[in-house]
């Protein structure tokens, strides 16, 4: 089975060459690329976020298997969801890691294989023409998430780390996230920095306190706490801002905002 693109010709060229030139406009020539083990790279629509997404990947270190954790816009589906099925893009077919997605099934019973949660769910989907640009041969891992207690996050997040170690994968976990969504600018910078911040010293339920304390509407507060809960278990010891923006700069809106971090973590 495929999951064939859902926004192709919406979020991003839905044609080959149109979407390499557009790749090659927004992910800039890095040298000395970065062992990662985790990144949160926004997804919206590639004219608004991908020159944030693009400076991401140019960092990383391409590696095996990229594990890439969403949130659930159309609530649709298990509370984490895996997907099972090999993916389909203008670029081409990527496959699912079946080691690691065997593994982290063994692992925790939170997690359930459910294409319905990914049938029409986009945030996966941004950034896989990403990964093939910068790691063609590169496997995935997709997983929807819905919600969580810290306990479960944390149950989810050790099994995401325990099996990468167990089948010695090299991985990337990637949390896609948008920031701050439809407020002022002057308004999301508060709020992000606070989010922004947390990640920065990865400290994962701190940042699940900002986001429900100041309601900053962060799609992928979720997805990004199992990532860095992950990554600190893989030993994760510091995380960089790559870049940090807003819809703005690309509209000229200033009043409704939705805002982009790109962020690493090694």
């Amino acid at each position: 089975m495929v999951r064939n693109a859902a926004v192709a010709g919406q979020f991003y060229p839905g044609r080959e060459k149109a979407l390499n030139e557009e790749l090659d406009s927004m992910i800039p020539e890095v040298k000395g690329k970065i062992d990662v083990i985790g990144a949160i790279s926004p997804h919206a629509g590639y004219m608004y976020s991908g020159g944030v997404a693009g400076e991401v990947y140019a960092k990383i270190k391409p590696k095996k298997t990229f594990v890439v954790i969403s949130p659930n816009h159309t609530g649709y589906g298990a509370r984490f969801a895996l997907s099972s099925e090999n993916w389909q893009t203008p670029i081409g077919k990527i496959d699912i890691d079946t080691s690691l997605l065997g593994s982290l099934e063994a692992k925790t019973s939170l997690v359930e294989i459910d294409p319905s949660a990914h049938a029409f769910e986009h945030s996966v989907e941004v950034q896989l023409p990403f990964i093939q640009r910068i790691a063609p041969s590169a496997k995935i891992l997709p997983m929807t998430v819905q919600h969580g207690t810290l306990a479960e996050l944390t149950e989810v997040a050790e099994a995401i780390a325990d099996s990468i170690i167990d089948t010695q994968t090299e991985a990337v976990i990637i949390a896609s996230s948008d920031m701050t969504h439809y407020e002022s600018r002057e308004s999301a910078e508060v709020k992000d920095k606070k989010a922004i911040e947390a990640v920065l010293k990865l400290d994962a339920e701190k940042l699940l306190q900002v986001v429900e304390e100041n309601d900053i509407s962060m799609c992928g507060y979720i997805p990004s706490a199992i990532m860095l809960l992950a990554a600190k278990k893989l030993g994760a010891k510091k995380a960089e801002l790559v870049r940090y923006t807003d819809s703005g700069e690309t509209t000229g809106d200033t009043l409704q905002v939705v805002g982009y971090a790109g962020i690493i973590v090694c």
